[in-house]
Formats: structure tokens, C-alpha cells, sequence
């Protein structure tokens, strides 16, 4: 039969990545996800696939070791590596925010520095905004970095860093008022800093500390953890552009990639729901007959279908803006709010379907059940994306009485 979220004009490297993304996916990550996810266990070897594929590269420009491939190309191996496991997907996620970063706003020093080492996976990215107090109020950050001669002095705790015990590269977002009056607008006064560190926990440089890993109901595998500074010092170029007061803008570019990239999650997560749910309702038999042939079913899954290719869709579109190089906030905010929502809609479906062999941990649907409600939170709320659309269709569609 024809797979659901097909898309229409990608080239021929593009098709040739996906099927190769595709079968890794089906051979090496559905295979042990579920195994690797009840134990909370990082997935070493799923990386160093991923890293031998050059995925790692994916966006990286071509100069600097990577691949040079869209956002597009991206989003669409993040959809079929979050059908095989979400937490994989997370892994990469942020560690291509941090390298969009430095390739839009870094200076060339940091480029040269980090991009070809992040293009091979030797480097590994990830980035901090949120702290305990603040949730998706970003212009409310505490952390704060002073200057003090050639470096820059960072006190504050961070809050829900992906990556956080793997990474060796973290762009935190900091306020730093040198050279910002007092009165400045918060989001004027906030800068990213560039922080190298040590891979594991505990204090992993003089002045930073990640405590153990936070323990999740799902998103397990990958690391979520905070990050405390106590005067960590760090020099000056290590200001990402090289020019503070620039942070908020900069975070907010890469947190567009990351509603696609969520998005792109939310899009595999829910074929991989359908795919369980239709495969199950023609193998379970009630009443003398698969449970595919009863109507109440087959609604069930045409809605489920349906949403899958509305949800991948709007990713799509979203995706091609951002590549395109025009603003895509609303189609980016767009496309997170329908992806997730649908997302936890299909997955609570193919549970339904699954009856109660649902509820078991030996069926594959009872970990998605774990896993899609986080991506209603990740890179912004439902009511943080519908906050940004409202504001951009008022912007479009202007009232010129």
C-alpha cells in the first residue's frame, strides 16, 4: 500500500537519505527502543550509527565537513528517527539548533572552531534557556553573565537541558547589562554564551555542575538535566557573534528550527501509532472477525490517518519557509501546535485500539503513551504557539478602518 506522508518533489539525494535513514530505523532502533527505553539506557550504539551515517552533518555547510542539506532534509529524517524512537530524535535535535546558531550568528573564529568537529559528531551540542522560576516566560532569566577583563563571569541554574550530561558544547542564554542602561527592554539586554565542558556529570569544569539525570514518566534514553554555574568563567570570544545583547534573538531563530524539528516528532511518533494500531486491528478478531472489519474501527482509523498527513503536511510548509530564508514564526508555531496535538490524539487512538494490551509495557504503543505528551511542551506550549499565531495573523491581516 502507499505509506502515509509521502512528499512531493525532493530530489534525488534527499530520497537517497531518507531510505537510508529509513532502514536504520527499522533494522537498529525499533528493534531495541523499546528494551533501551524501559531502562532509561542512552543509546551508544544508535549514535555512533547515526554519527557513521553523517547525520550529525546534516545542515552543517559542506566548507566545514557536513552534508550542507535543508531543513527540509533534516525534518524529514527527524520524522522517521522519532518513528523509531523519540528520545533518538532528541539527541540530534539539539545539537543542530546549536550548530544552525553558529552558523547564522557565530563569528568565523567560532565556526572554524566548532562546526567541523560538530559535523563529525566529535562535538556535541546543546542549549539552555529555561530556568525552575521561569517555564515560557524567557524574558524573566536570573542567570546572569558579568565582564571581568577577557572573560565573562556566568552565576545562575538552568532548567531542562536535553543533552545535558552528553553534550561538550552548551549555548546558554544569560542577561548581561554591560553596555545596556538600565530600562532596556529584557529581551535587549540578554546574551548567548558558548560554554565547553566535559562529557558526563557532576562538576564538569571549575564553576559548572550537572546533576544527574531528571527522571521522566517517558523521553527516556536521552539526558535531561540542569546546569548549575557558580562563577564559571569563560573567555570573551566565547560570546556567540561577538556581540552581547544579541541573545534572545539569536535563541529565538534556533527555537524555529526547533518547533519543525518537534513538529517533524510529532509527525513520527503518530505513523508510528497508526502503523501499530491498523497492523493490530487486522490481527485482534472480536465477534468473529478482525477488529478492522467493524465500522467503529475503521472510523478510528481514517481519523488517525487523516491527522498524520494534515500534521506532516503543515511540517512540510513550515520546513520549506524557513528554508526559503523568509520568516516562518507562524507557520513554524503553526505546525508544533497541530503536529503535537494530533500527535497525542493518534497515539490515545491506537491505545484504544490496542484494548487492554495497551496498558502492558510488552506492547510498543504503552511507551508512545509515555512519550507524546511531552512533545505538548517541548519548544513551547499550545498556548505559546497560539500566542505567536494570534500575533502574526493580526499583524497579516491588519484591521485599515
Amino acid at each position: 500500500m502507499a505509506r502515509l506522508a509521502q512528499t512531493a518533489g525532493l530530489n534525488d539525494v534527499q530520497q537517497e537519505i531518507l531510505s537510508t535513514v529509513r532502514n536504520f530505523v527499522d533494522k537498529e532502533i525499533i528493534p531495541v527502543a523499546t528494551q533501551l527505553e524501559h531502562r532509561d539506557e542512552y543509546p551508544t550504539e544508535i549514535v555512533e550509527g547515526l554519527k557513521e551515517l553523517g547525520l550529525f552533518g546534516l545542515m552543517i555547510p559542506e566548507e566545514y565537513g557536513g552534508l550542507g542539506e535543508s531543513l527540509l532534509t533534516y525534518a524529514l529524517c527527524v520524522e522517521e528517527i522519532a518513528r523509531g524512537w523519540m528520545s533518538v530524535s532528541g539527541i540530534i535535535n539539539t545539537h543542530f539548533i546549536v550548530a544552525y546558531m553558529l552558523k547564522q550568528h557565530g563569528t568565523q573564529e567560532q565556526k572554524d572552531t566548532f562546526l567541523p568537529r560538530m559535523a563529525l559528531g566529535e562535538v556535541r551540542g546543546a542549549f539552555s534557556m529555561s530556568e525552575p522560576a521561569l517555564g515560557s516566560d524567557v524574558s524573566a532569566i536570573s542567570s546572569k553573565g558579568v565582564r571581568d577583563g577577557d572573560e565573562y563571569v556566568l552565576n545562575g541554574q538552568k532548567m531542562w537541558l536535553t543533552n545535558g550530561g552528553t553534550s561538550t558544547l552548551v549555548a546558554v542564554l544569560c542577561r548581561s547589562d554591560e553596555g545596556h542602561p538600565e530600562g532596556t527592554a529584557p529581551h535587549k539586554s540578554m546574551t548567548t554564551f558558548l560554554v565547553e565542558k566535559e562529557a558526563g556529570f557532576g562538576e564538569v569544569r571549575p564553576g559548572l555542575t550537572i546533576p544527574g539525570k531528571i527522571d521522566k514518566m517517558g523521553y527516556k534514553g536521552v539526558d535531561t538535566t540542569e546546569l548549575i554555574m557558580d562563577g564559571l568563567r569563560i573567555p570573551a570570544n566565547r560570546v556567540l557573534g561577538g556581540t552581547t545583547g544579541r541573545g534572545f534573538y539569536q535563541m529565538m531563530d534556533g527555537v524555529e528550527v526547533g518547533r519543525v524539528n518537534v513538529a517533524a516528532r510529532g509527525c513520527g511518533v503518530a505513523q508510528r501509532a497508526f502503523e501499530l494500531g491498523v497492523s493490530y486491528a487486522q490481527q485482534r478478531h472480536t465477534f468473529g472477525k478482525p477488529i478492522a472489519q467493524h465500522q467503529a474501527i475503521q472510523f478510528k482509523l481514517a481519523e488517525m490517518a487523516t491527522k498524520v498527513e494534515a500534521a506532516h503536511a503543515m511540517m512540510v510548509n513550515a520546513a520549506r519557509k524557513k528554508d526559503s530564508g523568509e520568516r516562518n514564526d507562524l507557520e513554524a508555531g503553526m505546525a508544533k501546535y497541530l503536529a503535537s496535538e494530533y500527535c497525542k490524539e493518534v497515539v490515545e487512538d491506537a491505545f484504544r485500539i490496542h484494548g487492554g494490551y495497551g496498558f502492558s509495557k510488552e506492547y510498543e504503543i504503552e511507551r508512545l503513551y509515555r512519550e507524546a505528551p511531552m512533545l505538548l511542551i517541548g519548544e513551547g506550549t499550545a498556548e505559546i504557539q497560539k500566542m505567536i499565531i494570534g500575533r502574526r495573523l493580526l499583524e497579516e491581516y491588519r484591521f485599515q478602518g
